[in-house]
Formats: C-alpha cells, sequence, structure tokens
C-alpha cells in the first residue's frame, strides 16, 4: 500500500482540524476484538443503512462548511488540498480492514453489483481481486499527488491545463474504494467500532464531490442509498457523535 503523502494546508483550519483529529483518531484506536468478516451484506439488506449505524458520526455540524471554496483561495490549490486530504484518510480507512480483504475473501473489487476492472496506462482492462485494485489506485494516487509538475507546492508554480480531469480520476477511483469498504467490509468497521469514522469520512468526500462535480452521479449511484441518508443532517436529538 502507498505511503500516506502531506501538504500543507491552504484552506480554513477548521476543515484541517478535523483531518488531523480522525488521523490521530484511527492511528490510536483501540482494538475492540478481531471481527470475523466472513460475508459482505446482500443487497436485500445492508447493514450500513441501518438506522443504529448511519447515526453514528464523530462530527455535529454540516460538513458542506469545509468544501466551501473560501474566496481568497486559488480553485485548483483547493482542489489539490482537499485531493490530497481525501487521499490520506480513505487510504489510512482502508488500512484499517486490509487484513480481512485478501485475494481469497475479496476475489473481485465489488460494491454492490459492480465489478470494477483495472485500466492500465494502455488501456488494458484487468480484473483482479480487491486487495489488488485497491494497491493499482492508492499507487497511482500516490503518484500523482507527490509530482511537483502535477500537485505544485511551491509558490508561484501552475498547475497543469489537466489538472481537474487527474483530480476527477483520483476522485472516482478512491469513491470506489470506499464503496468497496461498505460493501465488503462493513461489520468489521462496526466490529472496531471505526463506522463512525467511515461516516464521516464518506458524508465529506461526497458533500466535496458534488460541490466541484468531480464524479459523474452515474458512477456514485450505486450508493445513493446510503449518500442521501448520511448527507441528510439529523435532529440534535438523534445525532450521536462519537467522542475519542
Amino acid at each position: 500500500m502507498a505511503e500516506d503523502s502531506s501538504r500543507d494546508p491552504t484552506g480554513e483550519p477548521s476543515g484541517h482540524d478535523f483531518s488531523r483529529n480522525l488521523l490521530k483518531t484511527l492511528f490510536h484506536r483501540k482494538s475492540k476484538g478481531k471481527p470475523n468478516g466472513k460475508k459482505p451484506p446482500t443487497e436485500e439488506k445492508k447493514q450500513y443503512l441501518e438506522v443504529e449505524y448511519t447515526k453514528v458520526r464523530v462530527v455535529d455540524f454540516d460538513l458542506k462548511e469545509l468544501v466551501v471554496l473560501p474566496r481568497e483561495i486559488d480553485l485548483n490549490e483547493w482542489l489539490a488540498s482537499n485531493t490530497t486530504t481525501f487521499f490520506n484518510l480513505i487510504n489510512l480507512q482502508y488500512s484499517t480492514i486490509s487484513e480481512f480483504c485478501t485475494g481469497d475473501t475479496c476475489q473481485a473489487m465489488t460494491a454492490c453489483n459492480t465489478v470494477y476492472y483495472w485500466y492500465d496506462e494502455k488501456g488494458k482492462k484487468t480484473k483482479c481481486t480487491a486487495p489488488q485494485y485497491v494497491d493499482f489506485v492508492m499507487s497511482l494516487v500516490q503518484k500523482l499527488v507527490t509530482d511537483e509538475d502535477i500537485f505544485p507546492t511551491k509558490y508561484g508554480k501552475e498547475f497543469p491545463n489537466a489538472f481537474e480531469t487527474l483530480v476527477k480520476k483520483i476522485c472516482r477511483y478512491l469513491f470506489h474504494v470506499l464503496a468497496h469498504i461498505y460493501w465488503s467490509h462493513y461489520r468489521e468497521s462496526v466490529a472496531m467500532d471505526l463506522h463512525g469514522h467511515l461516516n464521516t469520512l464518506y458524508t465529506h468526500f461526497i458533500v466535496f464531490i458534488r460541490e466541484f462535480n468531480l464524479v459523474d452521479p452515474k458512477e456514485t449511484s450505486i450508493m445513493d442509498d446510503l449518500s442521501e441518508v448520511l448527507c441528510t443532517p439529523l435532529p440534535p436529538a438523534q445525532n450521536h457523535v462519537t467522542e475519542r
């Protein structure tokens, strides 16, 4: 798996404070015991849609406030900063269940009734296991976000003309990883008491890609039921915020 990369924060402090706190909590999580992680939830009954789980979050404010472009920030810089942060967080979230995502348990990269295939630089289509697919994703994104010609960090250096296209590609791949975690490894996330982090991360990511039209709605439609639930603010009395 690719190692985490970092980028100097360029947005509002609250968003980056939330990201740092999420990283810190996941790194220092206490094990609740090993989940067995046998079968993914079925199409008829999705555990991640049950109210007792969807109401668990790690923040109690509107995440849309974190993604709106500040007036003093360049759009490309904002996209770069947030995309890099989401890469780090999703990479980390996947790492918490990676020992249960193997070539035997996840023989294909699936989410709902969708099987994702990997396309190499020459456009060759390959069906691979979920851990192989995720490794391809994280390695590619790591390479892109650490390339100074694509994600410049030095003052005055311009973003490439194809930057937004690359950001959209990255976000599409990251969505696939999140969708697979929910579909195949939500039980493990619940067993480790990390579903609140997963719900918050997913909601934050969906709000971000919708704000800037970064992923085709047809691509994310397989998770529309979850997106609708999580992106609708809960009444204060029902919002169960996990305290750490």
